[in-house]
């Protein structure tokens, strides 16, 4: 049940990506965060086109590979060919925005299809960059402590509380999916955390400034990062390729 929610939030938040990128336009400058390329002009159409077509792509099945490969490598690409050149440094918030999320989502995307329908070595590189994104994610939790803190809603005790828990959580995460322990409670564990961000954050600061393209981006990303980890639960239920070797 989670598994099949989880696949429609990450479809309809791809879609929404597309839809985001062909509409906000604006002469000479694209959507900043999606589609992560730099500002020319041309590359918004045939991105967001995409887009949109492999989010459609992944609610059917017989077009449900072919939408999450091509997906995967176009998030691959956007992260690293237009953005690690102007971000070298890891643990930058660009880098996390701008290219670990990107990445993330293309996995994300390659393991949509389900086991045995993307090779097994795509599978394994797709869950260790996963690891490797979690625990960076967790890492920044505690470099800018107060920082995010204060993202946390008024109305919610121990800012700084749920901060150091969100990032150990992020990074018990990332170590069961390089180890292939408990994979399943850390996709629902990760998701669950997108989930409550969602609600408690990004819509209500969605709802505060529904102008602003970047507000929009983050509602986007963050459910496709909610649903996606959702998407998974399915298929972890069985062991891995490798772990079967």
């Amino acid at each position: 049940m989670l598994g099949r929610f989880g696949r429609l939030l990450f479809s309809l938040a791809i879609i929404g990506m597309g839809v985001e990128t062909l509409i906000s336009i604006s002469g000479h400058k694209i959507v900043p965060v999606i589609p992560w390329p730099p500002a020319i002009l041309s590359l918004a159409y045939p991105v967001g086109t995409i887009f949109i077509l492999c989010g459609a792509g992944l609610l059917f099945q017989r077009t449900l590979v072919v939408s999450s490969i091509t997906l995967g490598v176009v998030m691959l690409l956007c992260g690293l060919a237009f953005d690690v050149p102007r971000h070298p440094d890891l643990m930058s918030a660009p880098w996390r925005t701008n290219v670990l999320e990107p990445i993330v989502i293309g996995c994300l995307a390659w393991l949509a299809s389900g086991l045995g329908r993307v090779p097994g070595w795509l599978q394994r590189t797709s869950r260790y960059l996963i690891a490797f994104a979690l625990i960076v994610f967790g890492i920044a939790h505690f470099q800018v402590l107060t920082f995010i803190a204060k993202m946390v809603p008024g109305w919610i005790p121990w800012h700084s509380f749920w901060t150091v828990f969100f990032g150990v959580a992020f990074i018990f995460a990332g170590v069961s999916f390089a180890t292939g322990v408990l994979q399943r409670w850390a996709a629902l564990g990760v998701g669950l955390m997108f989930a409550l961000w969602t609600v408690t954050i990004h819509l209500p600061t969605l709802l505060k400034a529904s102008r602003d393209p970047d507000s929009w981006s983050d509602v986007f990303i963050v459910v496709a990062l909610w649903g996606g980890f959702w998407a998974l639960l399915g298929d972890l239920r069985q062991p891995l390729p490798h772990d079967r070797a």
